[in-house]
């Protein structure tokens, strides 16, 4: 069982927890994660790693409640355990000094985004960043990306803080200035990826996006993470999470996300009225 050492919380919910894993802590590498079970009969997801620290053998987690195992693991404190903690899963980013990268984060997706940004950064890139929230409460390492970025853009939809727009409206402010982009990272809700994913296309940016299927065992056994990249099928857990963001069928992704939306609302309602009468 893994303890976890210390829990914030970032944004309404947002959790921020380190956990005790030292193997993974020793091993991991950016744009790798962990798949997470909280009990013998709780569900296992995918979460990313955001940092390490092998020497105090923790990894470091950050939670978006959007579901009821999310939201369970929200209640938890800091000294309560997690069944299982798995990994580090997935190959990790390929890092090398390709120029100028923009790393753009949208929502949650700023927390995958931060340990590619760090080792593109320790690379020797130019490193530009944009983070995008809904508003600005919901904006989340926006100094910790900056500390890490050359250059960092932000936005927010409703106009709150930073930028009034999208991510894709600071990308192309950049493109329009004569920014000479080497490689796009881009990492964030479906629609977003898509989005900046069709916006360099048309200027023949390489762009790489970290793709968020549904996950099960993480090992390529289930193929519930299966998507289409480039017209063949490819297994998330093993051969991703990141590839080619002109090559994936976002439409695709997104009808195979909203399969179990039912149920996955029903068990969300069921938890969520439990926890208020436990209370």
């Amino acid at each position: 069982m893994n303890k976890i050492v210390k829990k914030t919380t970032l944004a309404e919910g947002v959790k921020d927890f380190i956990v005790e894993a030292p193997v993974i802590a020793r091993k991991c590498k950016a744009g790798q994660f962990v798949v997470v079970r909280l009990d013998e009969t709780g569900e296992r997801i995918p979460l990313t790693i955001v940092d390490s620290d092998p020497q105090a053998g923790t990894i470091r987690l950050i939670v978006p409640e959007v579901g009821k195992t999310t939201y369970a693991m929200g209640d938890l404190e800091a000294g309560d355990r997690i069944l299982d903690v798995v990994g580090p899963l997935g190959k990790p980013t390929h890092i090398e000094k390709f120029g100028t990268v923009v790393c753009i984060g949208g929502g949650i997706g700023t927390a995958p985004v931060l340990p590619i940004a760090t080792a593109m950064k320790k690379a020797g890139n130019r490193v530009i960043s944009i983070i995008g929230a809904r508003t600005k409460e919901l904006m989340i390492l926006e100094t910790e990306m900056s500390r890490v970025a050359d250059e960092q853009l932000i936005t927010t939809d409703d106009g709150s803080y930073g930028m009034h727009g999208f991510v894709t409206d600071a990308l192309q402010k950049l493109i329009d200035d004569g920014t000479e982009i080497d490689l796009c990272v881009a990492i964030g809700p479906v629609v977003m990826m898509r989005a900046v994913s069709n916006l360099t296309r048309t200027y023949g940016i390489p762009t790489v996006v970290s793709l968020n299927s549904i996950m099960i065992d993480g090992t390529g056994m289930c193929g519930g993470c299966r998507v289409t990249v480039g017209g063949k099928t490819k297994f998330v857990c093993v051969e991703g999470p990141e590839f080619d963001g002109h090559q994936v069928d976002f439409d695709l992704l997104m009808r195979r996300q909203q399969a179990y939306l039912p149920q996955e609302k029903e068990a969300l309602d069921l938890y969520l009225a439990e926890r208020k009468h436990r209370c």
